[in-house]
């Protein structure tokens, strides 16, 4: 019913192409998964993210147990029936809020008490329970609880949220119910190598059928991250999907496929789509900006979203300034569109062999904007820089330091 199969590799680093089946079809990886957090991703039909090309979905099982509550999902027929959405689903376990919402709970060492950010109610969250409200979801993969630290924290603090993290993924594992819902166990430990391969090493004999890298892009660097997953993630077990939490920026998916990870979330797309913030390759683009005001460009020329396909700059910064809702949808859809997009381009530099190339041309767009006042001295450069050999030597050093 789960299985991973590895299609290809990259001979220049740790990156890896396959698939991941579970009981509502098979998903491609390295993969992105734009977050629903409430069972629906903002602004966006479900038959919309599927012409984005998703493939996966993330919900949370902290929000959905407030609202509406897990056994009204179950009574509606749980959470594919109830978004909509016929392909896989993956629900976090809510530990990430043990971290986002660090003045609203307290930990023991059995779980966490959450006071609700909706009307103060008191929620209880442990191992049991968050497997309980997980198996009444639904989702196809479902995740352990775990305690994420803060960045930067203290070696005792890192190693006591590990110990935590080691005990409740065993009460995790005992306490799954459902043969159609593949467990994951998290790996904490900050970014202390020692201690992520301790953490590691105690899931391992739990046999989950995926492992989770947690407590990264919590406060440290970019770069920090980068260098611990160089270390860390070549290790982690091959024959299974290995998933970012909560990354990210379009360089760091890049960087942290190079690593060797596959799976990834991050709300920045439709984040920084209501907020008139669009992702191109050419750079970024400002919708607010006056030089966009009589644009007549998509936001990006050779784009195949509804929105680049139908509407101009210069159209789509009327809707923000005017306040009107559509805008924020569309480019919710284009920046969608472009992390799909972004993932099939990887999936085929990693079959070529040519994913160093890629990644230089990701970051030299990741540092650059794309606005009108600037597009004659910016796309010449851009093109400049697309292929520099230096470029892909320096993406080689910073991804594989240490490994």
């Amino acid at each position: 019913m789960f299985e991973y199969t590895l299609l290809a590799t990259d001979p220049s680093c740790h990156a890896r192409f396959g698939t991941f089946n579970t009981p509502h079809g098979a998903f491609d990886l390295p993969a992105f998964m734009p977050v629903g957090t409430r069972g629906t991703v903002r602004g966006v039909t479900p038959a919309q993210l599927r012409e984005c090309g998703a493939q996966i979905v993330l919900a949370n099982t902290y929000h959905l147990a407030l609202r509406p509550g897990a056994d009204v999902v179950a009574a509606l027929g749980g959470l594919h029936e109830l978004m909509g959405w016929e392909g896989p689903i993956l629900t976090d376990s809510g530990g990430f809020q043990v971290f986002s919402l660090a003045a609203l709970r307290e930990v023991d060492e059995s779980g966490v008490t959450f006071r609700s950010h909706i009307d103060g109610r008191p929620l209880r969250l442990d191992p049991e329970s968050a497997i309980r409200i997980q198996n009444d979801l639904g989702a196809d993969i479902i995740m352990c609880f775990d305690q994420c630290p803060h960045l930067p924290a203290s070696r005792e603090e890192i190693e006591a949220a590990v110990d935590r993290t080691i005990r409740w993924a065993a009460a995790c594992k005992a306490a799954h119910r459902r043969g159609d819902q593949a467990l994951f166990g998290i790996v904490q430990g900050g970014l202390e190598l020692e201690i992520r391969q301790r953490c590691l090493a105690a899931l391992r004999e739990l046999d989950f059928a995926g492992y989770a890298v947690g407590g990264l892009s919590v406060g440290e660097s970019p770069d920090a991250m980068i260098e611990l997953l160089g270390a860390f993630a070549p290790g982690l077990p091959a024959d299974r999907p290995r998933y970012l939490m909560g990354v990210g920026r379009p360089i760091d998916v890049v960087r942290a496929v190079m690593c060797g990870m596959d799976m990834f979330d991050c709300v920045l797309p439709t984040r920084n789509g209501r907020n008139s913030s669009a992702f191109t390759d050419r750079g970024t683009v400002k919708l607010r900006n006056e030089s966009h005001k009589r644009s007549t460009r998509p936001l990006q020329e050779d784009c195949d979203c509804y929105a680049c396909g139908h509407f101009s700059r210069g159209y789509l910064r009327h809707l923000f300034l005017s306040g009107e809702m559509l805008g924020p949808i569309l480019v919710s859809l284009h920046n969608l569109t472009y992390y799909q997009r972004l993932m099939q381009r990887i999936r085929a530099a990693i079959r070529d062999g040519r994913l160093a190339e890629l990644a230089a041309q990701v970051e030299a767009a990741s540092t650059r904007s794309d606005d009108e006042d600037s597009l004659g001295r910016g796309r010449g450069r851009w093109r400049r820089r697309r292929n520099r050999p230096d470029r892909v030597r320096a993406f080689r050093r910073c991804c594989f330091r240490g490994c």
